[in-house]
């Protein structure tokens, strides 16, 4: 894929690719740090090592066609919270 909105890939990183399982060529670098990693059901696949979130066998977020079902899941969740900010302000 080239480079786009939705699409960026840092062959230049030393870390490239930093999970094992997806094509060097389809990997999506632009959700380097999953934007989901805050939910405690991301949708991903992770363990929990000492209270700490390890993704290192997720994928999703640099899958392409992941986009759209993050960005959905992000604005799901913008929405829940301003629900409940606006709930508890009285």
């Amino acid at each position: 894929m080239e480079n786009s909105s939705r699409f960026f890939r840092n062959t230049g990183c030393e870390y490239f690719p930093c999970h094992k399982g997806v094509d060097p060529e389809d990997f999506n670098c632009l959700f380097c740090f999953c934007p989901l990693y805050f939910l405690p059901d991301c949708g991903g696949r992770f363990v929990m090592r000492q209270g700490v979130k390890d993704c290192t066998s997720c994928v999703r977020p640099h899958l392409p066609e992941a986009y759209d079902d993050i960005i959905d899941r992000l604005r799901a969740e913008a929405l829940r919270a301003r629900q409940a900010w606006e709930h508890n302000r009285g």
